[in-house]
């Protein structure tokens, strides 16, 4: 067979014979080594600063000279390899099977025998397969003040597959392209009392807490008393004793809610002080001037956000187009607080908000990304005061479709601070003294122009799925009151609609300016994971064909099928889980939930870092002055968005696992209680369970469900007994008995009081009555 032809080859003279003598199709080999080789060509793409390109079947098409009909067999080839897993579909492109990309951020777990450290992808789909090591060798030269790996740090890797890696060893091998900072060996734990001075320490993580207690001689423990939350430090460890800590900070009762929230910024190791420096600058800030800026102050434009929001970083207007050749249609105004013009690449603000890469929100408190010098004043549009914006000014067609678009650096003056309620009572008829004057000038043409985007939006068809958060309410003393779901209005899909077209204007362009950004980006679900979507919804009678290429709409199509029917629920849910993780990327693969082409996010600059680096990236390509994106952005920008998607994933762990930790404490008193809930989870250690008034996630050991075997079905999301043939399966309503709660580890256990649902299908229940066997022998082979 001759050799294939690479792409973007096609008119050399070897590529013209080609194609006067057809060559053999490609095997199945072939067509999966091509997809290897072109992705470890770019790597080196990325490390000269270029866009590496996408593999897909024109790709493999043009590189093979696969024309005509053949196109439609080759097509056919590549879902068979996808089903079987030989290679999988990411960011629009074609991949070798469970290839890591290039470049990765990774962490140091532990060395080898020869002393090289082996590391793990931070970010690895379990779907894929194991979580692949990497081998990572330190040069024994290295350039005088470079800090030196270790166990527990993160960097920035170059990695390239080892081809001749057995099961069980490393895959890849790989070189830092930059070591992060290394994180302050520091514990939480709560202290308790010894009489006679010193005392002992519980940690409060999960990792930590295997390691048992650590003891704090007298002297040792600081201020701290009975039952506080104290940071320690390890001084010694042995082989006999526990190992001995110092108290570094006493950080108060472990009742407070605030100590909930610390010990979730320990565990994830979010930044939660600014560097003297950092204030500093921020304090020295002055308000913006006009200099360089168009006025906008006499354009109404108005904020619409949460009743206890301190923060306002967007404000929107529109108005009807006056253009005769776009009759219905209308102007689009969203402005952007301008935080570049206060926050300098490089600069001490810079450095902090780049290690936060985002706020956290917690139920009493805000860790945020920037001090409020900035947050809360100089870039909060507050209503009547002047402050500079980056807006983006856009025409919609009447069915919402957006024409032309333009980006000006202004300044601006709120005309109201809204909230998300206040504006719709008004629009509903219920305008209060600061909304009258404002329904039919300002908010009317608002709610008009949303009408029309909600027309493109169900035009589009993106991922509409039906998942209510829920709030948690405070008591004065820092606990639980109540939990509530807030109803989701009219207004708030108007803010959705107004800052997603503003996201896409910017990526668009961003793009056609050929300038280096930062995309929003969510992949379409894998083969494997819509395969087990197929198989379960056969089992309630919907059909999926395994194999096909399927959009956001389809999913709509299915959720309307169960739409208030028993399974609505339960559907909803899988379908979530069908889905990928959205991230941020340089190499932009688009974004499956939104049904959109190039997104970017650019409305929230002072909680999320890849927002602020896509305003400097438009003041650079615009010219909108000097505080845009440095030259050599590009090659920093793959490392920065690893960082701040991984800092994204943190604060979404720390959030849940303070709300978890809160209402384990309030329902510590309400052991032997029952309450109904929701089978949320079924695996083969048990059920989790989620109550339906306080939306609590607890679980239920599989050996408290009765006398049985169960089995899990992982096609069916069920625990099914193989003599009673009783399925517990996902979305089923329950009700349980609070039998423990552990506010520390933020865990309840629940025993099961239902009776449980119907029989497993037949094929299930001889699959569970099979475990059962093998448990029976391997128990008598002991």
């Amino acid at each position: 067979m001759n050799k294939p032809a690479g792409p973007g080859k096609s008119g050399s003279k070897a590529a013209q014979g080609a194609q006067q003598t057809p060559r053999p199709a490609p095997s199945r080999e072939d067509i999966v080594a091509f997809i290897a080789r072109e992705r470890e060509a770019q790597g080196e793409q990325m490390s000269s600063g270029r866009s590496p390109a996408k593999i897909s079947k024109r790709e493999i098409a043009r590189a093979f000279d696969i024309r005509g009909d053949d196109r439609i067999a080759l097509k056919r080839l590549l879902k068979e390899l996808e089903a079987e897993g030989a290679i999988e579909r990411r960011r629009k492109g074609l991949h070798k099977a469970g290839l890591l990309p290039a470049t990765v951020l990774a962490d140091f777990f532990s060395r080898d025998r020869d002393g090289d450290f082996l590391a793990a992808p931070v970010d690895w789909d379990a779907a894929q397969g194991p979580q692949p090591k990497i081998i990572v060798g330190i040069p024994r030269r290295q350039r005088p003040g470079a800090p030196a790996p270790g166990v527990g740090d993160r960097a920035l890797l170059r990695v390239e597959p080892l081809p001749d890696a057995k099961p069980g060893e490393p895959a890849y091998s790989g070189r830092v392209v930059k070591l992060l900072e290394r994180a302050r060996s520091q514990i939480l734990g709560i202290f308790r009392e010894r009489p006679g001075g010193g005392g002992r320490v519980l940690p409060v993580d999960k990792k930590n807490a295997n390691r048992g207690e650590l003891d704090v001689h007298p002297g040792q423990e600081g201020d701290a008393r009975e039952g506080d939350l104290v940071a320690v430090e390890i001084l010694r460890t042995g082989r006999l004793g526990l190992p001995s800590a110092r108290v570094r900070e006493r950080l108060g009762a472990f009742d407070s809610e605030k100590a909930v929230s610390l010990i979730a910024l320990h565990t994830h190791k979010i930044p939660n002080v600014f560097r003297p420096e950092t204030i500093a600058e921020a304090d020295r800030a002055r308000p913006a001037t006009m200099d360089g800026r168009e006025d906008w102050r006499q354009i109404p434009l108005v904020t619409i956000d949460p009743a206890d929001a301190k923060d306002h970083d967007d404000a929107v207007h529109a108005e009807a187009d006056p253009d005769p050749n776009n009759r219905g249609g209308f102007i689009l105004r969203v402005a952007i607080a301008d935080v570049a013009a206060y926050v300098r690449p490089g600069s001490p603000l810079d450095r902090d908000a780049l290690e936060r890469g985002n706020s956290v929100y917690f139920p009493d408190r805000v860790v945020p990304m920037l001090p409020e010098r900035i947050s809360n004043d100089l870039c909060s549009l507050r209503p009547h005061e002047d402050r500079p914006a980056l807006a983006v000014r856009m025409v919609v067609a009447a069915d919402g479709h957006k024409l032309t678009h333009s980006f000006h650096r202004v300044m601006m003056r709120s005309a109201a601070k809204l909230a998300y309620g206040q504006a719709q009572a008004a629009i509903d008829g219920a305008a209060d003294e600061a909304t009258a004057p404002l329904v039919a000038g300002v908010l009317a043409p608002l709610y008009e122009a949303y009408a029309a985007l909600k027309r493109a939006r169900d035009a589009r068809g993106p991922l509409d799925l039906d998942l209510p958060e829920r709030k948690i309410i405070l008591n004065e003393e820092g606990g639980v009151h109540s939990v509530v779901i807030p109803t989701r209005l009219d207004a708030h899909r108007l803010i959705e609609e107004f800052m997603i077209l503003a996201n896409v204007a910017a990526a668009e362009t961003l793009e056609a300016k050929h300038q280096a950004l930062i995309y929003r980006a969510h992949d379409e679900p894998s083969v494997e994971k819509l395969n087990n979507l197929a198989e379960f919804l056969s089992s309630i009678g919907i059909k999926l064909a395994k194999g096909q290429v399927i959009r956001a709409e389809q999913f709509n199509g299915i959720l309307a099928q169960v739409k208030d029917t028993d399974n609505e629920h339960l559907v909803n849910e899988i379908v979530l889980r069908t889905q990928a993780q959205a991230e941020y990327v340089v190499e932009n693969y688009g974004h499956f939930g939104l049904n959109l082409h190039r997104y970017a996010h650019f409305t929230s600059p002072i909680r999320r870092y890849a927002d602020l680096i896509v305003h400097r990236a438009l003041i650079s390509a615009l010219r909108l002055g000097p505080d845009g994106l440095p030259p050599n952005a590009r090659e920093e920008l793959t490392e920065v968005a690893a960082k701040i998607s991984a800092a994204e994933r943190r604060a979404m762990a720390a959030e849940r696992e303070t709300i978890e930790r809160l209402i384990a404490a309030h329902l510590a008193d309400k052991v032997g209680a029952t309450f109904e809930g929701r089978i949320s989870g079924a695996t083969r250690a048990g059920l989790f369970i989620r109550l339906h008034d306080t939306g609590a996630d607890g679980f239920i050991p599989a050996s408290m469900l009765g006398d049985d075997y169960f089995r899990h079905d992982e096609r069916l999301h069920a625990l099914i007994g193989s003599r009673t043939g009783k399925m517990h399966r996902l979305g089923d309503i329950v009700t349980v008995k609070l039998v423990e709660a552990a506010p520390l580890a933020g865990a309840l256990r629940f025993e099961l009081l239902s009776a449980g649902g119907p029989r497993a299908p037949r094929t299930a229940l001889k699959q569970a009555g099979k475990g059962e066997k093998a448990q029976r022998h391997n128990r008598s082979s002991r």
